[in-house]
């Protein structure tokens, strides 16, 4: 079996000309694989082709290597591929999990440089999807290849999956879900399971679940100038969601556990869109819609705070006459015309939280190596939320996450990432291996 130090001199450092051109390729394809339908559709089987270009030749199909590669496709032109490097002690197992082959939208003309195109600064490696996730598509590819070229005698089998539709929950069966759903990653429960789409190249240990919400209201239109005829839906949403809002944090207040994980806020609740039909300055409109989500950490449960808020905006509905309003005037009941303001709350939406095992070997490993190799480790969580993981989570996987690229770009123009975090993510997953081989 290989020792540690020969595996690490095996595998070497990030090449950076093949990583270069890899991702080159990648970058050119990411207009084609942005994930805003019904508008955009990704075609990520062109992702797919790049890196199928990359392993094949040490591949069991065409008999030049070891590497068993598996396109695994849903829906047509939307694949994702199964990367194995077989091991020797069956159930020992590891993999790279969640690097993604569609990116979000980029508009050319926000941006500095073509988004579509790489292109090098320095150290800077700009394009969308550099950051997330093309490059980790890379940087996984390439270690990929070198375990293929180089063939090292492992204990572990690792396998990389690399998935379609991350960036967006409004179509599924295509991605991971649907590999899931299929077992075709069940004996990744084995061992293992890192999550290669964070950033910063620290271990990212915990992120919020999100709620997405409406709240529509009907009030009565009237002339503003004789208020007393009219039910303000306005004022009646900006008051209904000031009392939602005190209920919300009563009910789910900072949790101990989120300073244990280094979550930097709390759960909040709270509007980020309004609209109403329209109409004169002089004219209270009969309703508007009131728009926002929830971030809960982990700790909590989002299908209860769900419940909560359908509580609250019942009891709301149920006591309208008591809610505080606004002035002399300012009223939710018409008695004389048998008229009440009324709430109505749906969802959109939801994604739960994850907190990772912080006492799973493949955390310590993680830590371990991140700290031999970018010189401190300290984990971090977040309160925006990541979908999948949870839900491989749930399923019986042991999930840690860490990504390379930048979180400051993420979803930003003028993405970029660095080619040195890059390379330290190729020494961080080479020293994942050496160390799980023990």
């Amino acid at each position: 079996m290989a020792t540690a130090t020969n595996l690490l001199e095996t595998l070497g450092n990030l090449e950076r000309d093949s990583f270069l051109s890899l991702l080159s390729n990648l970058i050119g394809e990411s207009i084609h694989v942005q994930n805003n339908p019904p508008e955009l559709i990704p075609q990520e089987d062109r992702v797919v082709k790049h890196v199928l270009n990359s392993l094949l030749p040490f591949s069991t199909t065409t008999g030049g290597g070891p590497l068993i590669l598996n396109h695994v496709t849903y829906f047509p032109g939307r694949g994702n591929l199964i990367v194995e490097y077989p091991g020797t002690v069956p159930g020992k197992i590891l993999s790279f999990v969640g690097c993604h082959m569609d990116v979000v939208t980029a508009d050319p003309k926000d941006w500095d440089f073509d988004p579509f195109t790489l292109s090098i600064d320095g150290d800077k490696l700009r394009g969308r999807g550099t950051t997330d996730c093309l490059g980790h598509v890379a940087l996984v590819t390439e270690l990929m290849r070198k375990l293929g070229e180089t063939k090292p005698d492992l204990k572990s089998t690792v396998v990389a999956v690399f998935i379609a539709n991350e960036e967006s929950g409004v179509v599924t069966g295509v991605g991971i879900d649907a590999l899931v759903q299929h077992g075709l990653l069940n004996k990744l429960k084995e061992g293992p399971m890192f999550w290669i789409d964070s950033s910063d190249k620290q271990p990212c240990i915990g992120n919020a679940g999100m709620v997405a919400w409406k709240l529509h209201v009907i009030g009565k239109t009237f002339h503003s100038g004789i208020t007393d005829k009219a039910i303000n839906p306005l004022e009646l949403a900006m008051d209904a969601i000031k009392e939602i809002q005190l209920r919300f944090y009563r009910d789910f207040p900072p949790h101990p556990q989120e300073q244990v994980y280094g979550f930097p806020i709390p759960s909040t609740m709270k509007p980020t869109q309004w609209s109403y039909p329209g109409g004169g300055i002089n004219q209270i409109p009969g309703e508007c819609t009131i728009s926002g989500d929830f971030r809960l950490t982990p700790f909590y449960d989002v299908k209860d705070a769900m419940k909560k808020l359908q509580e609250y905006v019942d009891d709301i509905n149920d006591n309208i006459q008591k809610l505080e309003s606004r002035g002399p005037v300012s009223k939710y009941v018409l008695p004389d015309e048998n008229l009440k303001g009324r709430l109505t709350l749906t969802f959109d939406e939801v994604l739960p939280g994850l907190a990772c095992d912080l006492n799973s070997r493949g955390f310590h490993v993680l830590c371990k190596a991140t700290e031999e190799v970018v010189g401190h480790v300290k984990p971090f969580s977040i309160t925006g939320s990541l979908p999948l993981i949870r839900e491989l989570q749930d399923e019986g996987f042991d999930v840690q996450s860490c990504g390379y690229g930048l979180m400051e770009t993420y979803h930003a123009k003028n993405e970029y990432c660095l080619f040195t975090d890059m390379s330290q993510g190729y020494e961080v997953l080479g020293r994942i291996i050496t160390q799980l081989e023990d």
